[in-house]
């Protein structure tokens, strides 16, 4: 197949979007189809990727005073014009909001077909745009080949934007389950634990999660919340404050999480918004009974309340405390909801999303 794909992004550091690009680069790579990662700012991977499949950095950003922030924003209006002339791919498919307004301007000049993803909730992006920004948003989706979302709720929150309402190119394609790696017998904490896995950020609500643990008065049982962020010290401050200290472990980033999934009586997500949770999917695909906050978006289209998981209304602090203790109570309830939740795996398949996206950029 001589079809060649970009994939664009900001970076490839670690966050759900840029796992599914990943994802869907690495299946494409293995299949033979020609694929490029291109991104807009040079940092680590988060994720590792073959050796032969071609990565593009087109800057790498020093400085965020204005003079130098308009230097790059030259750059990288150049390189990428640029590279579609010299390369001419046949598709670019591009995450997140900043990714996809440089692709239009720069797709819509040099006449490339273009394929646009967003992955989080429109209110804190495209809904909060005005005037100038408002109308090349609207004028980059118009024109794209297809508005690709994980979850039906981003599609709704898109349309309450005039303009975006009458779109008729949107697109629903799941996040994949990324497969886990293979399990270790070496146990991961000494004591039995409570799982949550993200970025240490407001919008996924550890603090939430620290405080319904609390609550709930669970008893030789510890919480583990793995991954890294800002929000790292105001957390620690909480568990010093609720003298939590020996309970509650903030470990980092893990590349075993495999090992923790498995491991873990529960995983709970507590976000105050998501796009499509892929530490969910993940969590539900190792057999892990999962308890999420039903917040936008993504979880709702997910779990199926007391069928594969528990769903619990949106900052409901008590009905979630209430739902950790219940699980960790009824033994034959939790059984039943982590056997279940395995059928994400049918779902979610990377072979069935990555047919999806190929479909889509190939018709």
């Amino acid at each position: 197949m001589d079809t060649q794909v970009f994939f664009l992004i900001n970076t490839l550091q670690a966050g759900g979007a840029e796992r599914v690009v990943s994802t869907l680069a690495i299946n494409f790579h293995n299949r033979k189809i020609p694929v490029t990662i291109v991104c807009l700012n040079k940092a680590k991977p988060a994720f590792k990727l073959p050796d032969d499949l071609k990565v593009v950095y087109l800057v790498k950003r020093n400085s965020n005073i204005i003079s130098m922030r308009m230097f790059y924003a030259v750059l990288i209006f150049c390189k990428l014009t640029w590279l579609l002339i010299s390369k001419k791919p046949d598709c670019v498919i591009s995450f997140m909001t900043t990714a996809n307004l440089w692709t239009g301007i720069t797709c819509m000049l040099t006449h490339t077909d273009y394929i646009v993803s967003e992955r989080t909730t429109p209110d804190h992006t495209i809904n909060t745009f005005r005037g100038i920004r408002k109308w090349f948003s609207l004028l980059t989706y118009k024109n794209a080949k297809a508005v690709v979302l994980p979850s039906k709720g981003i599609e709704n929150s898109l349309k309450t934007n005039a303009g975006f309402k009458t779109l008729k190119n949107y697109r629903i394609i799941k996040n994949p389950v990324n497969s886990c790696g293979d399990l270790s017998s070496t146990k991961v904490n000494n004591k039995r634990f409570i799982l949550g896995v993200g970025r240490l950020s407001y919008e996924k609500g550890f603090d939430q999660l620290i405080s319904a643990y609390k609550e709930s008065g669970a008893k030789d049982i510890d919480l583990i919340i793995a991954g890294d962020g800002i929000e790292r010290g105001r957390l620690i401050q909480q568990i010093e404050s609720l003298d939590l200290q020996s309970n509650v472990k903030l470990v980092g980033q893990k590349e075993n999480l495999q090992d923790y999934y498995s491991q873990a009586e529960l995983f709970v997500l507590p976000s105050r918004n998501e796009g499509y949770p892929n530490a969910l999917i993940e969590a539900m695909s190792m057999g892990c009974t999962c308890i999420a906050m039903d917040c936008e978006f993504g979880p709702a289209e997910i779990i199926k309340h007391n069928k594969n998981g528990l769903l619990i209304k949106d900052k409901d602090l008590s009905k979630l405390s209430g739902a950790i203790s219940l699980l960790l109570k009824d033994q034959a309830l939790k059984e039943r909801l982590g056997v279940n939740a395995r059928l994400v795996n049918n779902t979610n398949s990377v072979e069935a999303i990555a047919r999806q996206w190929e479909e889509l950029i190939f018709s």
